[in-house]
């Protein structure tokens, strides 16, 4: 059973940077890999895909509205994933959560950013944007 556990919320001004963590215990990196990836979800609104990595490598995915200001990442050795959040605006405002678990397109080798795919999730880690 996977388990994840996400940190690194909380509340910033609009510009300003944040870098969530995801550590994931009960499965290994090293001897497997996975689609992994970072969605969120704002009051009101419907969970949406942020970006996503195969643990095993290939380009990463961002969504339009993140491209060029998040970045994902993850690190083999200590079993964690990662959302670099740079330039962050007050609509990043969401409860973001960690998955694992999802579908990969094997003609693009992206992993794909849809919910229903993904079998594992974390609790979830609030990021506050003021404007």
């Amino acid at each position: 059973q996977v388990q994840l556990v996400e940190s690194g919320g909380g509340s910033v001004q609009a510009g300003g940077s944040l870098r969530l963590s995801c550590k994931a215990s009960g499965y290994t990196y090293t001897t497997a890999s996975i689609c992994m990836g970072w969605f969120r979800q704002a009051p009101g609104k419907e969970r949406e895909g942020v970006a996503t990595i195969y643990t095993g490598g290939s380009r990463p995915y961002y969504a339009d509205s993140v491209k060029g200001r998040f970045t994902i990442s993850h690190d083999k050795a200590k079993n964690t994933l990662y959302l670099e959040m740079n330039s962050l605006k007050p609509e990043d405002t969401a409860m973001y959560y960690c998955a694992a678990g999802g579908g990969r397109d094997m003609k693009s080798g992206l992993c794909r950013p849809a919910q229903y795919e993904y079998n594992y999730w974390g609790q979830g880690t609030q990021v506050t944007v003021s404007s």
